[in-house]
């Protein structure tokens, strides 16, 4: 990434975008329950705006220790939070606000989160979301950089595009840092001569666009897979996965 890279301005429906992450008790993304949860809102320099939300609950079961141990959170920590009943129409209403408002939702890995909210919600009683638009810089990346080697996590795109990640698997940090690769991202997108795939011309496009590449990413890897496990079933959909 190089400066002028950096200074690129982007489209006008990318002003005000909002980041989402969560952290959970595990990887079970129709039975595992949300802990901590952060949605704030960002401007296209990636500052940070007032009014964002912040969410430690407690899940209503124990929390594995593989879990606490990456998270940092334990059950004597979210013994006396706000349970799920509560706090899962609260994150739910949080993001319909933005979507809402036509403010684009960004998380990494989106198809994780929002499969994980998306059960947490019928679970609770909720009405699951009306989507607007979401960006999902790991979708992108692996369409745009295809044939990039090493890992895509995260952590290897903010290394990748320069971006500082302070305290890795904190809902708040992870989300404003998948904001800062995001933008990051899209601002490289942008500049490319001969990009892979157009840039899109609205948030809309761009969440439509992003909806197919995660099947095709999705279908290439249970090809890989179907090679030793030939019984491997891929796991379509995005960004809540079927």
């Amino acid at each position: 990434m190089n400066d002028s890279t950096n200074k690129l301005k982007l489209p006008e429906w990318l002003d005000t975008i909002a980041v989402f992450d969560t952290e959970t008790t595990g990887l079970n993304l129709k039975e595992d329950r949300i802990v901590t949860a952060a949605l704030h809102r960002m401007n296209a320099n990636g500052d940070v705006l007032p009014g964002g939300f912040d969410w430690v609950l407690n899940p209503g079961i124990p929390i594995p220790e593989i879990a606490s141990k990456v998270h940092g959170f334990y059950d004597k920590h979210v013994a006396a939070a706000k349970p799920a009943s509560e706090g899962v129409p609260e994150i739910v209403s949080a993001i319909q606000a933005c979507f809402d408002e036509g403010i684009p939702v960004l998380a990494y890995n989106a198809a994780y989160d929002f499969t994980i909210l998306h059960y947490e919600a019928l679970r609770n009683n909720v009405t699951p979301l009306t989507f607007g638009s979401l960006i999902d810089p790991l979708v992108i990346d692996k369409t745009i950089d295809k044939y990039r080697k090493g890992k895509r996590n995260l952590g290897a795109a903010a290394e990748r595009y320069q971006v500082e990640l302070v305290s890795a698997h904190t809902a708040k940090d992870d989300a404003v840092a998948a904001g800062h690769v995001g933008l990051a991202m899209l601002r490289f997108f942008l500049a490319q001569d001969k990009p892979v795939v157009p840039f899109p011309s609205s948030a809309q496009e761009l969440h439509d666009l992003q909806a197919k590449w995660a099947d095709e990413i999705e279908a290439s890897y249970a090809k890989w897979r179907q090679q030793d496990m030939p019984d491997y079933k891929p796991a379509f959909g995005w960004p809540v996965k079927d």
